[in-house]
């Protein structure tokens, strides 16, 4: 069973997932892959321990604190690959940017490849079940493109300047995101 709760933040309403008291999702209304890892059924419940937690999580954020990701039990339901990515995200300080490449080249070495695809990474991300909290609003392309953010440009770059990143030297794409 899936608990689900809403939270109504500066980019729109944000729904929350939770499954064993971990938190599994946080989908920006309207994000591309929304809900996209919930495979059984779900229950409105919003006052358990771990959505409590969540929403003062969300309160600091856009308060302008820097909490940290892992106040929270995280439990982001994918792949090895995708999990590795996630955990890199995670680490990725506030007001900074990394790019698909760079995360790429960190885990090759990890995982001990030549090489690692920026594609397959963008594909991770952009897959993320909990978002902002799993930073992937920090991930930008090559040469600060703003490709890849499922819940929207927009909400990216609202994100990325309300932790004091200057945008204007980055730019939208003008084909598709991963």
């Amino acid at each position: 069973m899936f608990y689900l709760c809403n939270y109504s933040s500066p980019v729109g309403l944000i729904t929350l997932a939770s499954q064993q008291n971990k938190l599994v999702g946080a989908w920006i209304e309207g994000e591309k892959y929304f809900g996209h890892t919930l495979n059984t059924r779900t229950e409105e419940k919003s006052n358990l321990s771990i959505f409590n937690s969540t929403k003062k999580w969300f309160d600091d954020y856009f308060s302008g604190k820097r909490p940290n990701p892992y106040q929270l039990e995280l439990a982001p339901n994918g792949t090895p690959f995708r999990n590795l990515v996630w955990e890199i995200l995670c680490k990725i300080p506030y007001g900074q940017v990394i790019t698909y490449g760079d995360i790429a080249k960190q885990i090759a070495i990890k995982t001990n490849k030549a090489s690692m695809s920026s594609q397959a990474v963008g594909g991770a991300v952009g897959h993320n079940p909990i978002s902002i909290i799993i930073p992937c609003h920090r991930v930008i392309g090559a040469n600060g493109n703003l490709t890849g953010y499922a819940g929207g440009i927009d909400k990216k770059i609202k994100l990325l300047q309300h932790e004091g990143i200057d945008t204007t030297s980055f730019f939208i794409p003008k084909h598709g995101c991963f």
